[in-house]
């Protein structure tokens, strides 16, 4: 979007909403009544087995399939998608990372046949096409999980798509560095900054070292590279952070890559705000804090977004409707058309106390960047473990904040009397539930496109692929091909995880700093622990799990890191397990208790299967507990298929929850409290 002399009123930045589930058809149904409210963008979000390279009838896609966003398994899904809507016309954000390749393949290939069916010519419909892929898997390591191979190799996708972008479709954005869901991780605005800046040196060396991208067109490159950030609630200091954001930006890219032009040196960046930040408890709280947040990112025209998607107020609770989501969406309207926001010059210059501000975050996420250079890079401190210590350990010191009252947190740590909502009234349907005819719909949907297409062609174009990914050449055009001939998602994925290999990130909750040092509470469920482990003549342990494709994997960080303070022996290995390696490692360590974490929706499908695990494997006396974002309903009926308790967002006290997890665990062994 081009920006505005200083003396002319600021455009409105482009309004998304995240948005996509069930099917393609119904995302492309919702994606054009959105469209119709005024909508200036596309977010597409896809569902978990799309983001991490899975077919619907994959084992680990059981109970994930269209529940956090459309499952897009080959080029008839995109066709679907984008039914109607004009590519070339259209701006598009997709939130998709190791993928990200297939799913632009994808795009292109759909865009092509738009040109084609309208006798228009490909390339200048290529070289319309705007928009973005996330594609930053360095924070996939760190926070949401959705990676699936080694860092070299996705480095490797990530450099081959950029260069391919540059000189074909010269208008997209082939990389959105996020420092989102390092916020959610537990970022502090220096951290962000900071590690969000290496990711990006780690990207810009690896494509000027490439020999893909001519130096010449290296300002091509940087001026393509746009960033996707967090705005959570203290929106001074959020809109100081990207001040300084702005201000590192330009100086890196000045000094590092030689950009002269000004323009193409500009910060270019997106915005979700803090969908973690939203409570369960009073989530009508919710509407001012997303109100808050979008402040921070458009009150500073210096360092404005220039694209903005907001949450719904009740993502704490499940999934939007498309009412709640409309809403959002005014939120956006109404700041960019009825206020005066657009009308002036940056109204923070000159002043002392942002200036102050600005200078700390630089001067910090200097001595950060300098740091993790220091490591040998991104992709080092993330393969040691560094990026994500720090992340677990400042999560939890934000948790020890908000657990004893010093961060402040509106009806749920303080004002928590509350009257009944008439947003969540009997009746209300507060939420959007998606019907489980949707996942077998969408095997069955695959299982007939495999047997429709012209599997000699997709054999062709898989050994194609491979073959090429065993030497440097780029892999975009073989991909393209793919797509062509019918390939799945799956099987594009399972070629190269046959080359590449498949990769499993440090979880950083080993070398993560103990807090509470001095908590009477902490002392008491420790003395406990200590009670039960002498009555019983062995030390507790405790599994903790995430089953399925959900990769937001802080809560269960956090709770492991906790266990391990109250001192409990944990056994935590990361994300992305199936039920049947759960119960596994459960029997084969001989634990106590099995804590499973599931945010995706997916839990009335995949606990109870570890539940029936353990009875099978003569291990039915260890109790499961879960905590994820669980409808009370969906609580009732997990308790009756015998687990021992739920636990939901509003469950904010960890120390609390251990406590009772020990006194779970006694009353199981016949132990008196």
């Amino acid at each position: 979007m081009p920006y505005p002399t200083d003396h002319e009123r600021d455009r409105p930045w482009v309004m998304r909403t995240y948005a996509g589930h069930s099917s393609a058809a119904a995302s492309n149904e919702l994606y054009r009544r959105n469209l119709a409210k005024g909508q200036t963008g596309l977010s597409v979000a896809f569902d978990l087995p799309t983001q991490t390279g899975y077919d619907p009838d994959h084992v680990l896609a059981r109970g994930e399939v269209g529940k956090v966003g459309v499952p897009v398994s080959h080029i008839g899904d995109m066709r679907q998608l984008f039914d109607g809507i004009p590519l070339a016309e259209a701006n598009t954000s997709m939130t998709i990372n190791a993928p990200a390749m297939w799913l632009l393949a994808l795009y292109v290939s759909v865009a092509r046949e738009q040109a084609e069916a309208e006798g228009r010519d490909v390339d200048e419909v290529l070289a319309k096409l705007t928009g973005t892929t996330q594609n930053d898997i360095i924070k996939e390591y760190l926070s949401r999980g959705t990676y699936i191979f080694p860092p070299g190799p996705s480095l490797r996708l990530i450099t081959d798509m950029i260069a391919w972008t540059v000189h074909h479709v010269p208008k997209w954005n082939p990389i959105n560095i996020c420092s989102y869901h390092l916020q959610e991780a537990g970022a502090t605005p220096t951290q962000e900054v900071a590690y969000a800046l290496c990711t990006a040196i780690a990207v810009l060396d690896a494509v000027r070292d490439s020999g893909q991208v001519d130096q010449a067109d290296m300002e091509k490159v940087v001026a393509r590279i746009s960033f996707f950030v967090n705005a959570g609630v203290r929106f001074v200091e959020e809109m100081c952070k990207m001040r300084a954001f702005t201000q590192l930006w330009d100086e890196l890219t000045r000094e590092r890559y030689g950009v002269e032009n000004p323009k193409a040196r500009r910060l270019r960046y997106g915005v979700q705000v803090n969908s973690l930040g939203l409570t369960e408890a009073q989530p009508e709280n919710n509407v001012q804090r997303i109100v808050l947040e979008m402040l921070a990112v458009s009150l500073s025209r210096g360092s404005r977004a220039r694209a903005i998607q907001l949450p719904a107020w009740n993502e704490a609770l499940g999934l939007p409707r498309p009412w709640d989501q409309q809403w959002a969406l005014r939120m956006q309207q109404v700041l960019a058309f009825e206020t005066d926001l657009l009308e002036y010059e940056d109204i923070f210059d000159g002043s002392r106390v942002v200036e102050s501000k600005v200078d700390e975050i630089v001067a910090g996420a200097r001595e950060e960047i300098a740091r993790v250079q220091d490591l040998g890079g991104a992709v080092a401190a993330v393969e040691s473990g560094y990026m994500k210590s720090q992340l677990v350990s400042s999560l939890a010191e934000y948790r020890r904040g908000m657990e004893s009252g010093e961060r402040v947190l509106v009806g749920v740590n303080k004002f928590e009397t509350t009257e009944p909502s008439p947003l969540q009234a009997e009746g209300a349907q507060a939420i959007e539930t998606i019907d489980p005819a949707v996942e077998k719909a969408a095997v069955a949907a695959v299982e007939k496109w495999r047997e429709e297409r012209d599997n000699a062609a997709v054999a062709a174009s898989l050994a194609a692929l491979k073959s090429k990914a065993a030497t440097s050449d780029n892999l975009f055009e073989a991909t393209v091909d793919c797509a062509r001939a019918g390939v799945t998602t799956g099987e594009w994925a399972g070629a190269l995880r046959e080359v590449f290999g498949e990769y499993r990130a440090p979880t950083g909750v080993s070398a993560a700093s103990a807090v509470g040092q001095g908590d009477p509470e902490l002392e008491r469920v420790r003395e406990l622990v200590r009670r039960t482990e002498s009555e019983m003549g062995e030390r507790l342990r405790i599994l903790v799990g995430k089953p399925g494709l959900d990769g937001h994997s802080n809560g269960a960080e956090q709770v492991a890191v906790r266990a391990r303070d109250v001192g409990f022996e944990v056994i935590y290995q990361g994300i992305r397990l199936t039920p049947d390696q759960i119960v596994a490692a459960a029997v084969q360590e001989g634990v106590h208790v099995v804590g499973l974490s599931v945010l995706s929706g997916s839990h009335l499908e995949v606990v109870p299967l570890v539940v029936d695990g353990l009875r099978a494997a003569g291990a039915g006396d260890i109790p499961v507990i879960v905590g994820g974002i669980i409808p009370p309903d969906d609580a009732a009926l997990l308790t009756e298929r015998g687990i021992a308790r739920v636990f939901t967002p509003k469950d904010y006290e960890l120390t609390d929850i251990m406590a009772g997890i020990v006194e779970l665990v006694r009353e199981r062994h016949g132990l008196g409290s």
